[in-house]
């Protein structure tokens, strides 16, 4: 601290509030490029004290940078990671560290700082055009999946940055719209995740969100950005803004956000003016303090002068790619969940495939926006098949081929780059096949595969109509002729689907013989598909959201706001009821619960144990691999908690596991602890844990509970925030 006070005492008023605005979007409206080309963000330098300018840029699902610059030949790529949906269905920590650890080596190595991920906001609304970038329905899964992953970027030496703080759980409108939720809901749900983060994982900084909450910007929030992350939760690194948000940067650095990002936001915004000149005036006119203007500085020096660019690290341009493949293939074979399965997976080796979907070859790696990514390679389902040496249909992959191919170059379908500069392809019509090719097909082949993909991003939200959240009418058609062909000859039928967030499933599952949500798994999509095709990946991830029967049977009803076709506010009339939390405690039915996932063998869970150890709950038990194939299991420790003042949701995640590889008859036994102000409620005041009789629950999902134990609290125990 002695440092950065000397730094800062020497600093001039101008310069100090040059720290806290970044230069602008570098590359675009005529601001100059970042050093590293497509980096989303840069701070100013000040040359004279040795400051550099800070290099930040996106990645949830791996470093968002240029592969290729100007006048230079050579090319940085980076890896396309799982999409964060994906790797939170593995919940595995140990693998989402690593993740972290290869993302970090990329970040440190092209030259970055600090890396803007991970995204953490809640699935409200399986609507919300970024799921795919966040974790969970459930605030511990995804603030123990986020705590990982932050330890491992952060143990490469960079920063990572946890957003978007907070309840920015929509695009629709997301740099105005008014959230408005009780601090009930906000701590125990939207509040929650991050808080695990940031007392877990210490991350150097976190991003403040667009919209309003309860009337107020995020980014301008006191109660927030103090009160709440600062003072209750003990944060010490620095607050940024997500890119453009708020109305007034003199509110911003009062209200704690101490840097203002990307800087001139009068470049995309004609009524602002620029930041620097806004808060000068302020200084002048004594409607900022230098007192606030220093802290502001203050807590973004203390973490840049542990960042590569303040130690002159000397970047190689050259991370380990080839290790990192290998890490983005493991996430993503762990994070695959088997939906259905009726006898039908895995293929054996002899095993004649057709394979069905544009898909195939027009294979969704990831969403769009900012957490899109430059690799060297996408493998594509088909790619993956031709590459496993799995026996397919040629005839039929090259009509697929000639199709696209074709329909590309007519106008309806050309592909168009959107606002990020990604090549957006309009969907293609699926059901272009005549049925007696698809008979044809049946006879010569021994089982079909179907791909359905989707794909959203940053800026826009799902839409719950065919071709999105339901079937387009031409899949379903496709779907349906297949199944009747190959059924009709005693084959089966797999549908695999490529997809981000969820879709509408239980009209047509009784169709097929297996469904595989396979997600967006990165530049090895391919590979991961056909090697759980044939078994040489067991599936063991479990879904970390709900899957509703119908879109009639999501609790946010109000998304995304009023009025409908230009929100201005969204109601979170659901409080605390999200995802499986409504499900759950109103006996609604699921498509697939919160925690589901098959496997290829057998799990028996027994020997629960319970005991109260100080303030600590202590559960174990043991799972055996009864089946005959070596798999991993994700068990769940769920809470229902007594009736009592408070309402409570009917059970609640308070702790998982997964298991290591277990061999057939191979057990493991497992050992965790809760501490007992985790079953608190907020009462509005404090954090209450009634007193009375508590049952721990443990399962293989949600709805499917193997054991069950009593435990009493005797006497109510309350907690400050």
């Amino acid at each position: 601290m002695e440092r950065i006070d000397e730094i800062l005492s020497q600093l001039t008023t101008e310069e100090k509030v040059k720290l806290v605005v970044g230069v602008g979007l570098p590359g675009l409206f005529g601001n100059p490029h970042s050093r590293v080309a497509g980096a989303a963000g840069e701070t100013h330098p000040i040359p004279r004290l040795g400051i550099p300018a800070f290099v930040l840029a996106d990645g949830p699902a791996g470093l968002r940078i240029n592969p290729t610059r100007e006048n230079d030949e050579n090319t940085y790529y980076t890896t396309a990671f799982p999409v964060e949906i994906m790797l939170a269905s593995t919940w595995n920590r140990d693998l989402l560290e690593e993740v972290g650890k290869a993302m970090g080596e990329e970040v440190r190595e092209y030259g970055v700082d600090v890396l803007l991920a991970p995204a953490m906001n809640i699935h409200r609304n399986p609507l919300c055009g970024r799921n795919f970038e966040y974790y969970s329905e459930d605030p511990v899964l995804s603030g123990e999946m986020a705590s990982a992953f932050v330890k491992g970027v952060q143990s490469q030496g960079v920063g990572a940055c946890i957003k978007h703080f907070v309840a920015n759980n929509q695009e629709t409108n997301r740099m105005v719209v008014d959230t408005i939720v009780s601090e009930r809901a906000l701590r125990e749900i939207y509040l929650k995740g991050f808080e695990i983060a940031v007392k877990k994982a210490r991350p150097w900084t976190v991003m403040s969100a667009y919209n309003k909450l309860n009337g107020k910007y995020c980014s301008q929030n006191e109660w927030l950005l103090k009160k709440v992350l600062r003072e209750e939760w003990g944060f010490d690194g620095f607050v940024m803004s997500d890119w453009y948000a708020g109305d007034n940067p003199v509110e911003q650095l009062k209200a704690g956000n101490d840097m203002i990002m990307p800087g001139k936001a009068y470049q995309v915004n004609t009524e602002r003016r620029d930041e620097i000149e806004e808060i000068m005036e302020a200084l002048k006119e004594g409607k900022l303090s230098e007192e606030v203007l220093d802290e502001c500085v203050r807590n973004i020096l203390k973490v840049l002068v542990n960042a590569p660019s303040f130690k002159g690290y000397r970047y190689s341009n050259k991370p380990d790619l080839e290790s990192h493949a290998e890490v983005a293939y493991k996430a993503g074979a762990e994070g695959v969940v088997l939906l259905e399965n009726n006898g039908v997976l895995p293929f054996d080796e002899n095993t004649h495939v057709a394979v069905f979907g544009t898909g195939q070859i027009e294979t969704i790696k990831g969403g769009t926006g900012s957490g899109d990514t430059h690799p060297r390679y996408t493998i594509s389902i088909l790619e993956g098949i031709k590459e496993r040496n799995m026996k397919f249909d040629e005839e039929l992959a090259s009509t697929y081929e000639e199709y696209i191919k074709k329909m590309r170059e007519t106008e309806e379908y050309k592909p168009r780059t959107d606002s990020w500069g990604t090549a957006i392809k309009p969907k293609l019509p699926e059901n272009f096949l005549p049925e007696k090719e698809i008979k044809k097909a049946a006879k010569k082949n021994d089982v079909a595969v179907v791909v359905i993909s989707r794909i959203s991003g940053e800026g826009y939200d799902r839409k719950p109509v065919k071709g999105d959240f339901y079937l387009s009418d031409d899949e379903l058609e496709l779907i349906k002729t297949v199944s009747k062909e190959f059924h009709d000859q005693g084959k089966k039928v797999v549908v695999l689907l490529n997809i981000g967030s969820p879709i509408e499933v239980a009209s047509w599952r009784d169709l097929v013989d297996g469904i595989l949500l396979v997600w967006q798994a990165g530049q090895e999509m391919g590979r991961i598909v056909a090697d759980v095709l044939v078994g040489k990946i067991n599936p063991s991830g479990k879904l970390p959201t709900t899957f509703p029967k119908d879109y009639s049977d999501v609790p946010s009803w109000t998304f995304p706001g009023e009025p409908k076709d230009n929100p201005q506010r969204v109601v979170y009339e659901e409080d605390i009821y999200v995802g499986y939390r409504y499900y759950d405690t109103f006996g609604v039915e699921p498509a697939y619960e919160f925690g589901y996932g098959l496997s290829y063998t057998k799990f028996e869970y027994k020997d629960l144990k319970i005991a109260i150890d100080g303030d600590i709950l202590r559960v174990s038990y043991t799972i055996t691999n009864t089946g005959n194939r070596a798999g991993k299991e994700v068990s769940q420790v769920y809470i229902k908690a007594p009736k009592g003042k408070i309402d409570k949701p009917f059970q609640e995640l308070k702790a998982f596991h997964k298991t290591k590889l277990l061999n057939p008859g191979e057990s493991e036994k497992i050992f965790l602890e809760i501490p007992l102000r985790d079953l608190a409620s907020f009462d509005g005041k404090e954090w209450v844990v009634e007193s009375g009789e508590y049952e721990v629950r443990v399962g293989a999902s949600s709805r499917d509970i193997r054991l069950r134990d009593i435990f009493l609290v005797e006497g109510e125990k309350r907690f400050k925030p």
